[in-house]
């Protein structure tokens, strides 16, 4: 793969020191270490950022503490807090093409994937977010409590901030789950710590810049980069940290979960998937065949929700899997900067090798690659879109996340017990898909698979207003929507005697 031409702009920002914000400045890790970022195209050294570690967590909560307890947030009206959020997004979307730029860079995803999805919906998720800030409501509760005769109580339910909050977010795409993770929280009043994948720190400091120059008070936001066992680990157990929201991998929720346990600090997760798509045999293929090859293939299957085990009627199974490979040989795989890439490169050396290690054992265990199946070699972590055949439910290509480009595909007989079954035989419970045209029988079965999304005749298809999140070992809580405010809130019973 060649290397591709970045803008001057971008190599200048990347030649500048990245360094952790704490306190609305710009600072230098305590210890004085930094770390390389990479092109995961190339492999190449792209960026120096500081390593956050425990001491700087430390700064960074206390931070967060006085902002909460005593600084400008804490005394602003929901209408000054919300004009602040929606400035944010506003800034984004006039730093579009930048911030596309970064990401490709250091994600690997295409520009123009990551300027249509990643930017657009992170500019819309501060805007749709700004609006709750003040219609952020308490109620009124006519009780019945047994007192003595005539006397009478008024009772209010208000609720308030949670605090302060740690916020620890994946490589997949880093500007979104910023936002997804930033806006709700600010929304509600919290102040925030902000964790970074090592993977891919470069958007997420860009947007804590204009996030000061949207006018967020000092010590509101504060984003660390570092790695999960030093920096996230401090985070997740800090005895100051009311609340962590964390996004990424089943295995480390359960770590974070042991960390937070510790003092009963409130937790929410947005974890992994192994998500069933299914293609009814009435479904119009037309539709469903791109539909599919884009729930699996989408940034590079390197997303939580993708429809990676696929489910077709055996009347038209070969003609799916056929239709799926010819449309992934249509993907333009290269360097993410690069004009009309459909598909950039895995995001690290260590994602490539799970994947990689993946098809390895589903060839072991006796799976067919239709399409793909080995990664591509030489520089950069590139693997093309895959697909494979002959796979039984006790392989592990399709009981566990692959995080890759790798479509699992199996027939099944009749929608009956046995498919709704075989779709919920999984520890997660993210996202499913459904195809077909009788509108009965697809709500029939979206009623009985046990998943947070369900998409009926599409995929991938999200909102700042919908709710996202998992049942099952997918996570606890959501993210987006009215929903997710409830992560960031307390609620406070106040009961006045009168009369």
């Amino acid at each position: 793969m060649r290397t591709a031409v970045v803008p001057q702009a971008i190599r200048d920002w990347l030649s500048k020191p990245k360094a952790l914000l704490i306190d609305g400045k710009w600072v230098a890790a305590q210890s004085g270490k930094t770390f390389e970022v990479h092109d995961p195209a190339t492999g190449e050294v792209i960026a120096h950022v500081a390593e956050g570690d425990k001491a700087d967590i430390d700064l960074a909560v206390k931070a967060a503490r006085r902002a909460f307890e005593s600084g400008p947030w804490a005394r602003m009206t929901p209408s000054e807090r919300g004009r602040i959020i929606h400035r944010i997004g506003d800034l984004i979307l006039q730093h579009a093409d930048e911030l596309a730029s970064i990401e490709a860079l250091d994600n690997g995803k295409p520009k123009a994937v990551a300027k249509a999805a990643d930017v657009t919906l992170a500019a819309d998720m501060f805007h749709y977010m700004s609006g709750w800030a003040t219609k952020i409501e308490g109620k009124y509760i006519n009780i019945s409590a047994l007192a003595a005769p005539g006397m009478q109580f008024a009772s209010m339910v208000r609720p308030e901030p949670v605090g302060v909050v740690g916020q620890i977010i994946p490589w997949n795409f880093p500007l979104l789950m910023a936002a997804w993770k930033l806006a709700p929280a600010l929304t509600t009043g919290c102040t925030v710590v902000l964790k970074v994948a090592e993977e891919t720190p470069l958007s997420a400091l860009r947007l804590g810049e204009l996030i000061l120059e949207a006018g967020v008070p000092a010590g509101v936001v504060n984003i660390i980069a570092g790695f999960g066992e030093t920096a996230g680990a401090a985070l997740a157990g800090h005895p100051d940290v009311d609340k962590v929201a964390f996004t990424g991998s089943t295995e480390v929720g359960r770590l974070i979960v042991q960390a937070a346990s510790r003092d009963l600090k409130k937790v929410s997760l947005e974890l992994g998937g192994k998500s069933p798509n299914i293609i009814l045999k009435d479904a119009d293929l037309s539709q469903a065949i791109p539909g599919a090859t884009a729930a699996i293939f989408f940034n590079h299957g390197q997303c939580c929700n993708a429809g990676s085990r696929l489910f077709v009627h055996k009347s038209i199974f070969e003609e799916v899997v056929e239709g799926i490979a010819k449309e992934a040989a249509k993907i333009k795989i290269g360097h993410g900067l690069d004009d009309g890439v459909d598909m950039g490169p895995l995001v690290s050396q260590v994602q490539y090798d799970r994947v990689t290690e993946f098809l390895a054992s589903g060839e072991q265990e006796g799976a067919r690659a239709v399409c793909g199946g080995k990664g591509l070699g030489g520089k950069g972590y590139f693997v093309p879109p895959t697909i494979l055949v002959d796979t039984n439910p006790g392989m592990k290509v399709v009981r566990e996340e692959i995080f890759g480009p790798v479509l699992v595909a199996a027939p099944f007989d009749d929608a009956d017990d046995t498919l709704i079954a075989e779709a919920n035989n999984t520890i997660y419970g993210l996202a499913a898909g459904i195809w077909g045209k009788d509108g009965g029988e697809t709500q029939r079965i979206a009623n009985r698979l046990k998943a947070g999304s369900i998409w009926i005749n599409c995929y991938h298809v999200f909102d700042a207003a919908l709710p996202f999140g998992g049942y099952k070992q997918s996570g606890w809580g959501r993210e987006m929507g009215q929903a997710v405010l409830a992560n960031y809130l307390e609620q406070k019973a106040i009961t006045t005697r009168i009369g």
